[in-house]
């Protein structure tokens, strides 16, 4: 492998643009010019790596190592690019998008908020391209930590208590099942290093058959960033935090950095050939479609809008890891080009859950009747998105959907095509209602009485929610979109989903690259 220094500049961008927030942070504008450079940075550093990667060349910088096959090592390969390369752009727009969210308003902490921001992508982007389990396990950490201030950012009795679930279910669950695991496979490979290939994986064929069961059982539970069921209920409970903070746990960086995790552990550390010898991948495959129907089913239940789009998040999440264990090529490069697909449509849909929120202050579904005629750029581009989500072509979800499909064909898994035809049905159930209502629905009797009192206050619904925020973000209700640096990002999301179905090359690229 080749030395390369842009792994470490890539990893260190994120956290010298925190410090330079914190620095800045009585300046606003300086503040998030500062937040925008260092996004600009990543992603031009990212984006210098992707002709190498695609070259077939594998890049490597170890920073220093503790004993033989026990390093501190970043890598940058096809599957780390797939992740890396959504991730860097997507904070771009992030950045754009927050600022108009924050201060539309008027949100407190906005210093903290942005340098826990720019945290959570530095330790997001140190797991995209670590070279061993130890180095993953490091960022992974990095991540739960440094977005725990976020969940918590209204500093409410609410808060506190979807931080201290968001928290206690990741640290534990890490501490308690990675942790234990990487020591017992470091005693039987003698290394943590990932393996170059997803066939060969790193586990002596020495080793006992239910040890290794064991150890893979302990992963795919471990990294409960993945979202897979039982260990889901962080990812509801954390969307007290601000809609930035929930596009960001749902696409960008947090949830990302579990499944990634998963399935970097499930291709590079136990590998297709072992998985299979032990028929790993089918019991796999239908442990997470009970997470992938069950979510979807809880879904159809929820009226907030953000708490139905994380339940959707839960399920969607399960298919990139079903993809994987398949084990069918085409499954595989399925479930990972998911990856980036699910990450811009899903920040499209969290972005137009804010961007409703700061118009208009409703957060229920059923308030949302007749919205889309006032604000058709972003239903527009939450229909997009839902369509994504269901797996509707022309939009990229449908790539997504049409692969699992055939690699399930391919597994000879008909069970799995039931539950891949039946989720699509129940994501349609799910989020066409939404859109149905907000371009077809009536506006709410509140709203109409307020209308004829000629606007002058608030609706009570949105008097009652602003309460429910501790007083954080006074904005006022207005009619109309919500601030063009809050649409403009939601917009090119969407655009870019649609994009990315008509040209799926570039992540498919990387996706058959990682199948090899």
């Amino acid at each position: 492998m080749q030395t390369d220094i842009r792994l470490l500049l890539a990893v260190l961008a994120p956290l010298v643009g925190a410090g330079l927030v914190m620095a800045t942070g009585k300046r606003p504008n300086v503040r998030e010019t500062c937040s925008f450079l260092a996004a600009v940075t990543l992603f031009g550093i990212v984006a210098s790596l992707v002709p190498d990667v695609q070259a077939g060349r594998a890049l490597r910088y170890t920073l220093f190592e503790l004993l033989p096959g026990l390093s501190f090592t970043l890598r940058a390969d096809a599957l780390s690019m797939m992740f890396a390369v959504a991730a860097s752009f997507l904070w771009i727009l992030a950045v754009f998008y927050s600022a108009g969210y924050m201060r539309g308003l008027h949100e407190h902490a906005q210093t903290r908020f942005n340098t826990c921001f720019a945290l959570a992508l530095f330790g997001a982007i140190g797991c995209a391209f670590s070279d061993n389990l130890l180095t993953l396990y490091l960022f992974y950490e990095i991540v739960s930590v440094t977005t725990y201030p976020l969940v918590a950012h209204h500093q409410d009795e609410e808060g506190y208590e979807g931080a201290r679930k968001y928290i206690t279910y990741l640290t534990t669950t890490a501490k308690g099942l990675i942790l234990p695991a990487m020591v017992l496979i470091y005693v039987l490979s003698g290394t943590l290093d990932f393996a170059t290939n997803v066939h060969t994986g790193i586990l002596p064929a020495t080793a006992h058959n239910a040890v290794i069961v064991g150890l893979y059982a302990a992963c795919i539970l471990g990294f409960a960033k993945n979202g897979v069921m039982p260990l889901h209920h962080w990812l509801p409970g954390a969307m007290v935090a601000p809609t930035p903070v929930s596009a960001l746990l749902h696409a960008v960086a947090v949830v990302k950095v579990g499944v990634f995790s998963t399935v970097r552990v499930m291709l590079h550390v136990f590998g297709v050939d072992l998985m299979a010898r032990l028929n790993l991948g089918l019991p796999t495959a239908y442990f997470v479609s009970f997470t992938i129907l069950a979510a979807s089913i809880i879904a159809l239940s929820k009226d907030n809008l953000k708490t139905r789009l994380a339940y959707s998040t839960v399920s969607q999440l399960s298919y990139i890891i079903l993809g994987v264990a398949l084990l069918s090529p085409t499954a595989i490069e399925g479930g990972l080009v998911h990856i980036a697909n699910h990450a811009f449509s899903k920040i499209t849909l969290f972005f137009c859950a804010g961007a409703i929120y700061v118009a208009t202050h409703k957060k229920n579904i059923s308030e949302m009747g007749g919205l889309g005629r006032k604000m058709p750029w972003t239903f527009g581009a939450f229909a997009v998105a839902s369509l994504s989500m269901i797996g509707a072509p022309p939009v990229a979800g449908f790539i997504s959907k049409l692969y699992l499909l055939v690699g399930a064909l391919d597994a000879g898994a008909i069970g799995i095509l039931v539950v891949l035809v039946a989720s699509t049905l129940l994501n349609a159930a799910y989020f066409v209602p939404v859109i149905y209502q907000a371009f077809f629905g009536q506006p709410s009797v509140a709203e109409r009485v307020s209308v004829s009192h000629g606007g002058e206050s608030l609706t009570a619904s949105a008097t009652e929610q602003h309460h429910d925020h501790g007083g954080h973000g006074a904005a006022e209700h207005h009619e109309g979109e919500a601030p063009l640096a809050m649409v403009i990002p939601l917009c090119l999301t969407a655009a870019i989903s649609v994009v990315l179905g008509f040209y799926p090359d570039f992540f498919m690229r990387f996706a058959e690259a990682v199948v090899k």
